[in-house]
Parts: structure tokens; C-alpha cells; sequence
């Protein structure tokens, strides 16, 4: 063998090498037969006698290819994908059957180790079931919801379950507007979500009466949360902070969400918006009687004190507890028709009276706006409505004007995370309050320089 030869084949060799080691194993048989051309090409004999010299030079494949491993690194063949929604009495066997799918898929999935999460399916909710080449289920997917969904994947004779939760992105969008006829009304047209509407007015609930207290003029502004996928809006989430100006005093409310994961809404000075009792307990459409020392009663046709509150609601209308208690009656008679009283701490008693349907027993512990009953005409009563009364010591107090005990404010210990949570958000809200007073403080300058020019 020449010198040039040798070279020629150690040169070769080692190309050959390096495609070995880089190309990946399935790309393997490709490579080898590319490096043997360019092998061929570059030790081209010039001569026969060269020619039957390089014979002797071989190049070998491996031998630890077989055709099967290549074949097992295929992907697998795609799943066959049925879409279900879940509709009003479904379950999940009539789920299952619509999709083809046997009692037997049911049970085997139902009783894996996370098969109780689908035994309360809600309307909306939906199911893709990915079936293989023979029917089979593979994988389960159940979406609850745009974020929330759990896939169940075929794991040897039962399933495995994983929780996939997306976080959307999250912005803060202002809205303000001032009353002309109502907060409803008002709101709509400040393009506020009915759902933010009722919220705002839950927040100021304690120290606003929405029915009574609201005025032409009234103003509100709130910062709200803005739910976003992929760039598309999800919907709304909660208020972060507010302003509501009532009849020239403003309040305030943010909030804030404690150590412990409680959330809940805050003056800036971390006093609770809550009451330990609601105002009113149901939404009410009017105050057919109010709290009176003397009136008329329209059915024993004598006068008498009238010692509570009397909502008009239609029939059916849910009642709930105004505060923390213990329920200390729940029964009917004559006159009361069906109602219940709870005691309450600081020795208040409250009166629920003339319901059509009691759904809390005597004995019970409730909490603030825990349903205890629906509004009726039971009783000496003219038409449906809810007589509520209020007692402190034992005496009788107007619920639209006694003084209400203040819930806890925000502990000592979490004050200052308080105020580090709630500032920026409060600094955003007051930012976008600025240019509207800027505006209002310009006009009242205005007005206030074209009256000294006319005297």
C-alpha cells in the first residue's frame, strides 16, 4: 500500500467516524451510505492497478441496527378525538354512552384514584374522549372550565389523573360615572359588568342604603380586574378598589387577601367595610311599612307600635342572616306565620316573620347571609313580604338607623403588608381619579373668576 493510499484510507476512515458519532441512529443507514460515496469519490483510483489495491479497503455498518428499533422510535398512530358538553341531568354514564363508550370504560375510569372528581358534572362542563385504532380509551379529558381541566391517561389496567390549571393575565381597567336616576342604571352606562354592579354595591352596603340614601349627583369609581388568555378576554374579576361619593362624603374600599387566604374589603386605613350585620337581610323591591311608635294594621284594624321593618318581595325571595348567630327559634303561628329568630353577640336579637318556607332549624349556628328562609304571606300578612325587626338588650331598634358593630379590622400583625399590598393599587385608582377633578376644580375656577369679574 503507497503512502497516498494510506492516507487516503485513514482520511476516510475518520470521516467516517465523525458521521457515525453525530448523525442520530435513525438517520444512521442514510449516513453511511453518503459517506461511502463521498469515500468513493474522494479515493477514485487513477490507475487499474490503484484501483485493485483500494478493493481491500471496506467500510462496515454496524452491526447493532436493526430494522425493529427503528421502527419502535415511530410515533405512535394519532388519537381518534369525540367531543361531549355536558348538559342539564347528565351523568357520567349517559356521557359515555353517547361518546360509544361501554360500562365497563365508566367503572374502570370512576374507580381510579381520582375517578370521584366526575361524579358532580355541571352543565357546560365538556369531555373529549381520544379513542386508539381498536376503540379503546386512551385519554379523558374533562374541562371545567377555560383554565381548569384534568386529564386521565390509560395507565396498564387503570388511569392515571394530572391537573392542568392555566393563570390568565391579569390588568386593572378604571370605570367611573355619576348617578342620574340609579346605580344600575348609571353603571350600565359607564359600560360597568352587572356583575362588578351588584358587587359594588355589596361593598358599600354597610354605610350606603342603595334604596333610601343614593342621590342625584352621587359619583363612584372603581379599579377592576380583567381576565386574559392567549391575548383574548375571559371575563371579569373582582374589584380592587373603589370610591363611592354619597351625598358629598366619600368612602373608600380596597382589597386585600390575608396571610391566611381570606380576602375581603378594607377602608385605606385597614378598618373592615363589613358590618357584623347586614342593613338589610334580602334584596327587596320597597319598604312597604316602616319602623313606626303607632300605625294603623291593616288587618286587625287597631293601631298599635310597629317595631320592625316591613321589605315587599315577591314569594319565593331568599332570606338570609343578617350577622353571625345561633338560630333560637324556628317555627309558625297565627300571627308571625313561619319565622326565626337568631341571637346574635353584644345581646341583639334579630326577627325573621311571615315566611313562606323556614330552611334552617332551631338549634343551628348561621353565619352573615347564610340563607334562613324564602319570603311568604304566612301569618297576619296582606300580601308576600318580610317583617324584620331588630332588638339590643331587649328592646326594639329602627334597623334602617340603629348603629351597627363594626367587624375586625386587619390585625396589628398584617397591618404593614397591608399597606404595602393596598398602596399601589390605591395610588392607581386616585391617578385616574385626578383628570375628572382636575377638570371639576378648572370649572369651579372658572365660575369663580367670571363672578368676581361681573361684581
Amino acid at each position: 500500500m503507497t503512502d497516498i493510499t494510506r492516507q487516503i484510507k485513514q482520511k476516510a476512515e475518520h470521516f467516517l467516524h465523525i458521521l457515525l458519532n453525530v448523525f442520530p441512529r435513525r438517520h444512521l443507514l442514510a449516513a453511511s451510505v453518503v459517506a461511502a460515496c463521498l469515500v468513493g469519490l474522494i479515493i477514485y483510483p487513477a490507475t487499474d492497478a490503484e484501483a485493485k489495491k483500494q478493493l481491500a479497503v471496506k467500510i462496515t455498518l454496524p452491526v447493532d441496527l436493526p430494522t425493529q428499533e427503528l421502527a419502535s422510535e415511530e410515533l405512535d398512530p394519532p388519537l381518534r378525538w369525540i367531543e361531549q358538553t355536558v348538559g342539564a341531568g347528565d351523568s357520567l354514564s349517559t356521557i359515555f354512552s353517547r361518546a360509544k363508550l361501554t360500562a365497563a370504560d365508566v367503572y374502570k375510569i370512576s374507580s381510579s384514584k381520582d375517578g370521584k372528581l366526575l361524579r358532580n358534572l355541571f352543565p357546560g362542563e365538556s369531555f373529549r374522549f381520544g379513542l386508539n385504532a381498536a376503540n379503546e380509551l386512551e385519554q379523558l379529558h374533562y374541562i371545567q372550565s377555560v383554565l381548569l381541566s384534568r386529564i386521565y391517561s390509560h395507565d396498564g389496567d387503570s388511569y392515571s389523573s394530572k391537573l392542568v390549571e392555566l393563570i390568565p393575565d391579569t390588568l386593572l381597567t378604571y370605570r367611573e360615572g355619576t348617578i342620574d336616576d340609579s346605580l344600575y342604571l348609571s353603571a350600565q352606562q359607564a359600560n360597568l359588568p352587572d356583575k362588578l354592579i351588584m358587587e359594588l354595591a355589596n361593598i358599600f352596603a354597610w354605610d350606603i342604603d342603595f334604596v333610601f340614601d343614593i342621590r342625584e349627583g352621587d359619583s363612584f369609581s372603581i379599579l377592576y380586574e380583567e381576565k386574559y388568555l392567549n391575548g383574548e378576554k375571559l371575563g371579569v374579576g373582582n374589584i380592587a378598589a373603589a370610591s363611592f361619593t354619597n351625598r358629598g362624603k366619600i368612602y373608600q374600599a380596597v382589597r386585600y387577601t390575608d396571610s391566611t387566604g381570606n380576602s375581603s374589603y378594607y377602608t385605606p386605613d385597614g378598618l373592615s367595610m363589613r358590618k357584623a350585620f347586614l342593613r338589610a337581610p334580602l334584596d327587596f323591591m320597597y319598604v312597604s311599612s316602616s319602623f313606626k311608635p303607632k300605625r294603623f294594621h291593616p288587618i286587625l284594624k287597631r293601631w298599635k307600635a310597629h317595631r320592625g321593618i316591613d321589605y315587599r318581595a315577591s314569594t319565593g325571595t331568599p332570606i338570609k342572616a343578617a350577622g353571625d348567630g345561633k338560630i333560637i327559634a324556628s317555627s309558625h303561628n297565627k300571627y308571625n306565620g313561619k319565622y326565626v329568630f337568631i341571637q346574635h353577640g353584644n345581646n341583639i336579637v334579630t326577627k325573621y316573620l311571615h315566611m313562606s318556607k323556614r330552611a334552617i332549624s332551631r338549634g343551628k349556628r348561621v353565619k352573615q347571609g347564610d340563607i334562613i328562609g324564602y319570603v311568604g304571606a304566612t301569618g297576619l300578612a296582606e300580601a308576600p313580604h318580610l317583617h324584620y325587626e331588630f332588638l339590643v338588650n331587649g328592646v326594639h331598634r329602627n334597623p334602617r338607623t340603629v348603629k351597627l358593630p363594626q367587624a375586625d379590622p386587619i390585625s396589628k400583625s398584617e397591618l404593614a403588608a397591608f399597606k404595602l399590598a393596598t398602596a399601589p393599587v390605591l395610588t392607581q385608582l386616585a391617578q385616574n381619579q385626578a383628570p375628572a377633578e382636575f377638570a371639576l376644580n378648572g370649572a369651579r375656577a372658572a365660575n369663580q373668576a367670571g363672578s368676581t369679574s361681573a361684581n
